[in-house]
């Protein structure tokens, strides 16, 4: 299994759309993207970190494709559309990273 991991850090002064985000942004994904192979989206809200201070990322998604081909084919596909939808519902850039599961 391929997982994209989409980190939406906690920067200072910076706004992010709850609501946009889990009722606009989320149901694009799935609805372009399934049917290229994505197979889950989770989503992470962060609400604290170890010893009370702020969490470094305000959210986080994990998107699980079949493989890095399948992710790779989504994106060129509907890249553009997903990525020109953040600034709907953050000011904050998102750090991408790419993993495999282990088991």
């Amino acid at each position: 299994m391929f997982v994209v991991t989409v980190l939406y850090p906690n920067e200072s002064g910076s706004k992010f759309d709850h609501v946009y985000y889990a009722q606009k942004h989320i149901p694009l994904v799935r609805e372009r993207w399934a049917p290229m192979g994505l197979k889950e989206v989770r989503v992470l809200r962060a609400v604290g970190a170890p010893g009370g201070g702020p969490p470094p990322y305000q959210m986080i998604a994990l998107l699980d494709f079949g493989s890095r081909a399948e992710f790779e084919r989504a994106v060129g596909t509907h890249g553009p559309e997903i990525l020109g939808d953040v600034p709907h519902f953050t000011s904050v850039q998102p750090v991408l990273q790419f993993n495999e599961t282990t088991d």
